[in-house]
Parts: C-alpha cells; structure tokens; sequence
C-alpha cells in the first residue's frame, strides 16, 4: 500500500509527541502551605503537614526569635526585609525558628487577609538551580520564604556563585515575593581549615578567600545562635513539659535533664527535644504529630 508522504510525516510527528515528556502541571500553592522544591521535575512538590514546633515553645532564643519574626512579618505584609543567614552552634533551633515564625506569620496574613504565604525548602544539592524556582515563583500573588538548611560549602563546590548572584539580585533583581533564609554551622559558610589552606596556598591569600567568604555578607541579617547554659536548658524542657502536660514533678525533671545532658554531651534545643520524648514515653504520654 502506497503510503503519502504527508501521512508519514503524520505519523513520524504524532510519534515524536508520544515520546515529549508531558507538560508540567500548572503551578497550584493553594494546596498547601509548605513545597519542596525538585529541580528534575521543575516542580514544587505540597507538604501537607509540616513538622514544626509552635513559636512559643522555642526558648533560650528570645532575641533571635523576636528579629526573624519581625523580619518575616514585615516581608509578608510587602514590606522591604532581609534575606537572612542564621548561624552557629548545632541543635539551638536555627531551623525550628524559621519553620516556627512561618507558621506564626502565615496565621496573620490568614486572619489579616493579606496574600497568601508559603515556606518552600531548597536541598543544599540544589542551589544551582535556585534561579529556576525564583523564576517559578516570580510575579506570583503568593509570598514564599525560601528555606536552605544546613547550607556550606566545600572545596572546589562551585554553588556558591549561583547563589551569590541570587543574593546580589543580578539584572532581573530578587523577586519582591520572594525571600531567602539560610541555616548553616559555619559563621562564613566554608570550614576553618579550608579557608586557611586557601591563604597558605594563594599567591594574593586576602583575594583567594575572598570572593567565598564574602557570600555570607550578602545576607542583610546575621543571626547567631550559641550554646545553652543550664539554665536555659532548663527552661527549654520544663516549657516543652507544660505544653505537654508531663505528670512529673519539676526537680525529677531537672534531674532527669542533667544526666541526659552528660550522656549526650552537651545541651541545646535538640537534646531538650530529645529528652523531653524520652520523658514523655517513659509516662505514657503521647506527643502529637504538630504542637501548633
């Protein structure tokens, strides 16, 4: 059977569509409240439920946990803020915080009317396609804070200059709706020892660093967090075991908080966490999936 040509280029075209991959779906933040963000299938996939602590439950970080919710507040009502790196000691609720004022200024523009306000975390893996969520998010009705937790850098990693450029603003600029939150351990994002191998090897040693350590210049806040003392400790624990409604008297429960502390050698929000489950466990308490 004589086939023409024009019905084999109809067939080679229809072909050649079967094997595009499909169009992604329209983007919808009205699903939820939290994405996470996945470069490979240029998409923000919905958290139903995201795993935070309420805002008043996080202690011995008053004077962090009054700038970024300020900060974030102001962003949410479309007012100029800052992208901002939250810095130092492991287990202090760098994180929890950011999770924790979302929650709380999501509440606002809920009950305020105002636009609608996301959180959408990016993997440390992912920075270099940071610009592409920003496109994806730019000129939208909705506010989103983005969040990279843990952020470093090693050497040779080049995400950084993705990054920086984010932070700088670049021709396009940030998008107005649009603001970046970073946690990381390290004050200027790169390990000790690699910044002084990189002065000892470079023939300039002040410009060798330079351009990496800068980057945490770029965020307009600076947050530092550092090691509890016990008294702090102690607030964090008998907090979360009001909340909690621990049947435990409060000297068996600072008893119980120092020699978990030994064992875990040392105290922050996370082994106050940590114990606190323990403790409610061991008295058949069940704690809820989300406090807030």
């Amino acid at each position: 059977m004589d086939v023409s040509l024009t019905d084999l280029l109809t067939r080679i075209a229809d072909a050649l569509d079967r094997l595009a991959p499909a169009a992604p779906a329209p983007l919808d933040l009205s699903v939820a409240e939290g994405f996470i963000w996945q470069p490979a299938e240029r998409r923000l996939v919905p958290v139903p439920h995201i795993a935070r602590l309420p805002i008043g439950l996080i202690q011995g970080v008053d004077h962090q946990k009054r700038i970024i919710l300020e900060n974030t507040a102001r962003f949410a009502r479309g007012l100029p803020a800052n992208n901002a790196m939250l810095w130092g000691a492991r287990g202090m609720g760098k994180s929890s915080l950011v999770k924790a004022a979302h929650a709380a200024v999501a509440a606002q523009s809920r009950a305020g009317g105002v636009s609608p306000f996301k959180l959408i975390e990016i993997h440390r893996d992912d920075l270099k396609t940071l610009p592409d969520l920003l496109n994806l998010l730019r000129g939208r009705p909705e506010r989103s804070v983005v969040l990279c937790d843990d952020l470093s850098f090693e050497k040779e990693d080049a995400d950084y200059k993705a990054l920086k450029s984010v932070l700088d603003g670049g021709i396009e600029g940030r998008p107005d709706n649009v603001l970046f939150y970073a946690t990381s351990n390290r004050r200027h994002l790169m390990a000790r020892d690699m910044i002084d191998n990189e002065r000892a090897t470079a023939i300039n040693p002040g410009e060798a660093v330079e351009e990496k350590v800068s980057l945490s210049d770029r965020f307009g806040l600076w947050i530092g967090f550092h090691n509890c003392d016990q008294p702090t400790f102690f607030a964090m624990i008998e907090g979360y075991a009001a909340a909690l409604k621990l049947p435990i008297e409060t000297e068996a429960l600072r008893a119980g908080a120092v020699e978990w502390s030994v064992t875990r050698g040392g105290r922050s929000g996370r082994v106050a966490w940590q114990y606190i489950q323990e403790t409610a466990g061991r008295l058949g308490v069940t704690i809820p999936g989300n406090l807030d």
